[in-house]
C-alpha cells in the first residue's frame, strides 16, 4: 500500500540498520520521491550501492544533503554534533534536519547550534533495532508496531514536527512526543541500563574461568542468550550513548544496585515470601509488554527471522 510522497527528497547520513530500514520502508510505502544517502567509510558507500540502497549513494555529506527536504542523521550520537557542522553550508532553507539517536538532550545541544536559521530541527527516536548493523541489515518491516519518539525542540515549527510524526506513522511506526530530559529518563530504564547489565552479565561469564567458553556456548538457557545478544550490539552506537546520558544511565543502575542488594539479602536470609512477591510484580510487567502489542510470548521472544 502507497501514499504520496511526504517529502521530494530525503538525505540518510550513515548507512547502518535504522538508515538502510528506513530507505526500504520509504520506498515500499511512496513516502519519499528521492532518497540520497552517505557513509563515512568507502566500503559501505560500496556495499550499498551493490545491494541498491538508496536512488543515489554520494560521495560526501554535503552532496547528499543538498537540495534535500529532510536530513536525517543516522550516525552515533557521538558524531552528530560534527556531521551537523560539516552539513551545515549546504542545507536547504526551509529543510527540516531529524536524527534518530537514543539519547535526546546531548544531540540537541550538538546539533542545534551548528543549523542555520530557517531550518528546522525535529530529533526523533524509533525504539526498534537489532543486533546487527551495517547497511545489509535493514528491513521494511523494521518500525511496525513500534514506538517513534518525536521530541520538539524549544520553537519548533508545529508543521515541520507533523510532518516527521507522518513519516514514521507511514513508515508503521506508532509515535508519541516527549521532551528531551524526559526522554532520557525513560531510555534509560528500558534500554540503556538493561543493555550495560547485558554487556556486564556476558562480561562476568567471561571472566569466570572455573565455567569454559565452550560450556557457555553450549548450555546456554533462554534468559543468557538474550543477553548475549543486546551485548552483540554496536559498540561506537553503545559507548556514546552511556557518555552522552551518563547522568540518567547513573541514577537508573543506582536505583537498580539497590534493588539488587535487596534480592541478595532475601536469597541469604531464605526470605521466600520477598522474592515471589517481588518476581510476581515484574512479571505483571512482562504481560503487560506483551498486551500493549510490544512484544509475544512466543518462545524466541518475539524476534522476528528473516530469510
Amino acid at each position: 500500500m502507497s501514499g504520496a510522497p511526504i517529502y521530494k527528497r530525503v538525505a540518510l547520513i550513515g548507512l547502518g540498520l535504522i538508515a538502510s530500514s528506513m530507505y526500504w520502508a520509504m520506498k515500499r510505502h511512496g513516502l519519499a520521491g528521492e532518497v540520497t544517502g552517505f557513509a563515512r567509510s568507502q566500503e559501505t558507500r560500496a556495499t550499498a550501492r551493490e545491494i541498491g540502497l538508496c536512488d543515489r549513494v554520494c560521495d560526501s555529506a554535503l552532496d547528499a544533503v543538498e537540495g534535500a527536504d529532510l536530513v536525517v542523521l543516522c550516525v552515533p550520537v557521538g558524531a552528530m554534533g560534527g556531521v551537523a557542522s560539516e552539513i551545515a553550508p549546504a542545507l536547504k532553507p526551509g529543510a527540516t534536519v531529524s536524527d534518530v539517536g537514543s539519547v535526546k538532550k546531548a544531540v540537541i545541544e550538538a546539533v542545534g547550534p551548528h543549523l542555520p536559521e530557517g531550518v528546522h530541527f525535529v530529533p526523533a527516536h524509533p525504539l526498534a533495532g537489532t543486533e546487527h548493523s551495517g547497511p545489509t541489515s535493514g528491513f521494511a518491516e523494521l518500525f511496525e508496531n513500534r514506538w517513534s519518539l518525536i521530541v520538539p525542540v524549544e520553537g519548533s515549527d508545529r508543521a515541520a514536527v507533523e510532518r516527521v510524526e507522518q513519516l514514521w506513522q507511514g513508515m508503521g511506526a506508532l509515535t508519541d512526543e516527549m521532551d528531551a530530559e524526559h526522554h532520557d529518563l525513560v531510555l534509560a530504564v528500558t534500554s540503556h541500563a538493561p543493555h550495560l547489565i547485558a554487556y556486564t552479565m556476558v562480561g562476568v561469564a567471561d571472566d569466570l574461568r572455573r565455567v569454559t567458553d565452550s560450556e557457555v556456548i553450549k548450555y546456554s538457557a533462554a534468559g543468557f542468550r538474550d543477553f548475549t545478544r543486546i551485548a552483540a550490539s554496536d559498540p561506537t552506537m553503545w559507548r556514546d550513548v552511556f557518555l552522552t546520558n551518563r547522568e540518567a544511565t547513573l541514577e537508573i543502575l543506582g536505583r537498580f544496585t539497590e534493588e539488587l542488594f535487596a534480592l541478595q539479602r532475601a536469597i541469604r536470609t531464605g526470605d521466600g515470601d520477598h522474592l515471589f512477591d517481588y518476581f510476581t510484580r515484574t512479571r505483571a510487567i512482562r504481560r503487560g509488554i506483551i498486551e500493549a502489542g510490544q512484544d509475544t510470548d512466543a518462545p524466541d521472544f518475539g524476534r522476528v527471522k528473516k530469510g
